[in-house]
């Protein structure tokens, strides 16, 4: 690979799916810990359960010859099911995790969720459930891509746009990067209107001390317990978004997910409206540059192919905690907001 076309591949990092839909997902992290603190080190758990919430339902709308409780479902209703069917699960998930957990706090908490997210995961490769989930294997992109990829507006081929090429409708497309950064957009959008409102200056006062925002008389579970689940539906998004360009696998979203949607969310700033945006876009850019730089300098008598990534991820990693001892806020974050570093 030429130092252009790695240059061309990093830069469709930008904006690639992938890169979204983990923005996304933290986005749903940065209302656990960015206003509320909460150490949620399952964050996986609720992508997971997004991605099979809609997986399954509009799998099983679809084998049944569009037919669903005996009308006959246009994509659109059929995306619309899926996705509905996701929110309530990641809902039932978070009230379920939350009633016995939120009392908890730091690294209790965060051994509780990481154990929660397990659970779901070890769920989805069992194969007391494998005619619903498809057991260690999953769920074949092919058996529930196809009602999004039909209200693609772009043609049914490869399109190039300046120096990036994609397909128009089918899995890593254009249709997907336009709907992908939309709803992306939408969810800064909400949690900055939230962050200013009554109810996100709560979360910011329990983060910071939750009994002073007990002693005026406002009800710290009750609010906890509105972040996770609003997070986690968010998180839940996410990982139907990462659905949309891949399988659904349960080993895809193990412990590393989790830890790399809190990578890119205090890479690019905790509590910050673009922070969680800027910081996947970094991640990912670096990682395709490492890799790629990595691939054309270091011979092959040194390290084989399969032994790149692994070096490439170390590189990032120890970048990061680089960033993280040094601007522990990130890139846009303010050291005040970060509660870790008051507890």
């Amino acid at each position: 690979m030429d130092f252009l076309g790695l240059l061309t591949d990093a830069g469709r990092e930008v904006f690639a799916p992938t890169t979204a839909a983990f923005a996304l997902a933290a986005i749903g992290l940065n209302f656990h810990f960015g206003l509320t603190g909460l150490l949620n080190m399952g964050h996986a758990g609720f992508m997971l359960l997004g991605m099979y919430g809609y997986a399954i339902t509009v799998r099983e709308v679809t084998e049944n010859n569009d037919m669903f409780l005996g009308l006959h479902m246009a994509p659109g209703a059929t995306i619309a099911l899926g996705v509905m069917v996701a929110i309530i699960v990641s809902v039932i998930f978070g009230l379920l995790l939350g009633w016995p957990t939120l009392k908890l706090r730091g690294d209790y908490l965060a051994i509780v969720t990481i154990a929660a997210a397990e659970m779901v995961r070890f769920l989805g490769r069992s194969q007391t459930f494998k005619d619903l989930t498809g057991g260690s294997t999953g769920i074949r992109g092919k058996d529930f891509k196809g009602p999004f990829e039909a209200l693609s507006p772009f043609p049914d081929r490869q399109v190039t746009i300046g120096p990036f090429t994609l397909h128009g409708s089918i899995s890593t497309s254009w249709w997907l990067v336009v709907v992908s950064w939309t709803i992306v957009a939408l969810a800064a959008l909400l949690f900055w209107r939230l962050s200013r409102s009554p109810w996100g200056r709560v979360l910011k006062g329990v983060r910071e001390d939750e009994d002073a925002v007990r002693s005026l008389g406002k009800n710290v579970y009750s609010y906890k317990m509105q972040a996770l689940v609003l997070g986690g539906v968010i998180g839940a998004l996410g990982g139907v978004l990462w659905s949309f360009g891949n399988a659904v696998a349960p080993d895809s979203m193990g412990r590393p997910t989790t830890f790399w949607v809190w990578t890119l969310l205090l890479l690019g700033g905790a509590a910050t409206v673009l922070g969680p945006l800027l910081g996947s876009v970094l991640f990912w850019m670096s990682l395709v540059l490492v890799k790629g730089l990595a691939a054309m300098f270091i011979p092959d008598t040194w390290l084989s192919p399969t032994q790149l990534e692994p070096f490439s991820l170390m590189l990032v990693g120890v970048t990061l905690m680089l960033l993280v001892i040094f601007r522990p806020q990130g890139i846009l974050g303010d050291r005040r907001e970060l509660a870790i570093n008051d507890r």
